[in-house]
C-alpha cells in the first residue's frame, strides 16, 4: 500500500520546482493580486505549499489532487497571490484527466467549460465592463485548456496502446500461423516418406525373412534379388524427397512427382514382390481415355493411395487377387483397391497404421471421402477395400 502511493520522481521534481520558484517569487515581492483580505505576505505560502502537496499526488491519487489543489487555487484568490500556484494547478488539472477514471476524463473538459462560461458571463453581468472577458479567459487558461490537453494526450496514448496491442495480437497469430505450417509440412513429409519408401522396405523385409528361413539356394537368389530392386528403388526415392526439400541446391531439378501414368509399373512392382505370397495384382482403369488431364494433387494423391493400398496388401493380405480400380463420374476420380482379408502363412511385415491415416489426410486436403475396411465378398470370403472419390475441381473452387 505505502509503494502504490509512493509520488513519482516526475511528480516530486514538479512540486520541488513549482515550490522553489513560487518561494523565489516571494522573496522578490512579485504578486498576482492585492488588496485582498489577507493580504500579509507569509499567507500566500499556505496555498502555495498546499499545491505542491497536491502535485506530489497528481499521478497516484489523482482526484485528491486535483480537490486540494482547487482549493487551494481558491484560498490564493484571497492572498496577494502568487504565479508559482496558478501553474501548477494547470498542471495538476492536465494530470487529473490524464491518470485519472475514464468518467473523470469525460466529465471535467465538460465541467471547466461550463465553469469558464459560466464565470465569463458572471463577471460581465457583474462588472458591466467588457474588460470582464479578460477574467473568464484566464479561467479558461486555468482549468479548461489544461483539461483539453489532457485530453487530447491521454486519447493519443490510448491509439498508441490500442496499435500496440494490436501489432502484439498479429505477431501471435503470425506465430501460430508459422507453428501450423510447420507441423502441416511435417506432417506432409511424413506421408510423403512414409508412401514412398514402407512399400520398398516391406518388400525387403518379407524376403529377407524368406531367406533366412528357408535354406534354399534358388529361393535365397530370388529373394536377394527382390531385396536388391527395392532396396535400389528405395534409395531412388530418397533421393528424389531430398532433391525436393534442398534449398537453393545446384544439382539438377528433382524428378517429378508420380502421377496414375505409372501405376502400370507399380502393379507389375507389386506382382514380384507378392509373387512368394501368392498375391496377383491387376490394373482396371476405366476412365475415357479421351478426357483432359487431372490436376497434379489428385495424381499425385490417387498414386500415393494406390500405392499405400498396394504395400498394405503385400504386407497382410491373404494369398489371392489384388485388384485396383480407376473410374471417372463427372467431376469425381475414384480409386478402390480390394484384396482378400485373412491371414497367410509365411513372412509378413508389422504395420503401423500410417498408411490409412496418410491416405485419409490426403483425400481430407482435396475435400473427397475415404474409407477402407473388410467387407464381404462375392464368393463368401471377406475382402478388404480401400475406396477413396477425389474431387477433380476442389482446388479451382477453393481459389
Amino acid at each position: 500500500m505505502l509503494t502504490s502511493i509512493r509520488p513519482d520522481r516526475d511528480a516530486v521534481a514538479l512540486a520541488v520546482s513549482g515550490l522553489l520558484g513560487g518561494l523565489l517569487l516571494w522573496l522578490l515581492g512579485l504578486h498576482t493580486q492585492g488588496g485582498h483580505p489577507f493580504s500579509a505576505p507569509w499567507v500566500t505560502l499556505v496555498p502555495l505549499t498546499a499545491m505542491a502537496a497536491a502535485e506530489l499526488l497528481r499521478r497516484n491519487a489523482p482526484r485528491t489532487a486535483l480537490t486540494v489543489g482547487a482549493l487551494a487555487l481558491v484560498a490564493d484568490q484571497f492572498t496577494r497571490g502568487s504565479l508559482a500556484t496558478i501553474l501548477m494547478f494547470t498542471d495538476v488539472m492536465y494530470a487529473a484527466v490524464l491518470y485519472g477514471t475514464p468518467a473523470a476524463a469525460r466529465r471535467l473538459p465538460v465541467a471547466t467549460l461550463l465553469v469558464t462560461v459560466a464565470s465569463t458571463i458572471g463577471f460581465l453581468a457583474w462588472f458591466r465592463k467588457p474588460e470582464a472577458l479578460l477574467i473568464g479567459l484566464v479561467i479558461g487558461l486555468v482549468s479548461f485548456i489544461p483539461a483539453l490537453t489532457g485530453v487530447s494526450v491521454r486519447s493519443h496514448r490510448t491509439a498508441a496502446e490500442a496499435a500496440r496491442l494490436a501489432a502484439a495480437q498479429t505477431a501471435r497469430l503470425a506465430e501460430m500461423d508459422r507453428t501450423q505450417a510447420v507441423i502441416a509440412e511435417r506432417a506432409r513429409m511424413a506421408r510423403e516418406l512414409h508412401d514412398m519408401v514402407a512399400g520398398h522396405l516391406s518388400a525387403v523385409a518379407i524376403h529377407s525373412t524368406a531367406a533366412l528361413s528357408i535354406d534354399e539356394p534358388e529361393t535365397s537368389r530370388n529373394a536377394l534379388k527382390v531385396i536388391r530392386e527395392n532396396s535400389v528403388e528405395g534409395l531412388a526415392e530418397m533421393r528424389r524427397l531430398i532433391g525436393l526439400l534442398r534449398e537453393g541446391g545446384q544439382d539438377d531439378a528433382p524428378a517429378p512427382a508420380p502421377t496414375l501414368a505409372a501405376l502400370d509399373t507399380l502393379v507389375e512392382q507389386t506382382n514380384a514382390n507378392g509373387a512368394s505370397g501368392g498375391l496377383v495384382c491387376t490394373l482396371e482403369d476405366t476412365r475415357d481415355r479421351g478426357a483432359e488431364a487431372l490436376p497434379t494433387p489428385v495424381e499425385l494423391a490417387a498414386y500415393r493411395i494406390v500405392q499405400e493400398s498396394l504395400t498394405n496388401a503385400l504386407k497382410h493380405a491373404a494369398p489371392g487377387p489384388v485388384v485396383v480400380r480407376l473410374g471417372r463420374t463427372g467431376e469425381l476420380l475414384t480409386v478402390e483397391v480390394t484384396s482378400v482379408f485373412g491371414s497367410r502363412t509365411g513372412p509378413t511385415a508389422p504395420g503401423s497404421g500410417a498408411g490409412l491415416v496418410g491416405m485419409r489426410e490426403r483425400v481430407a486436403l482435396l475435400g473427397g471421402t475415404f474409407g477402407a475396411g473388410a467387407e464381404p465378398g462375392g464368393d463368401g470370403a471377406k475382402i478388404w477395400r480401400v475406396r477413396a472419390e477425389l474431387p477433380i475441381r476442389e482446388r479451382e473452387m477453393r481459389e
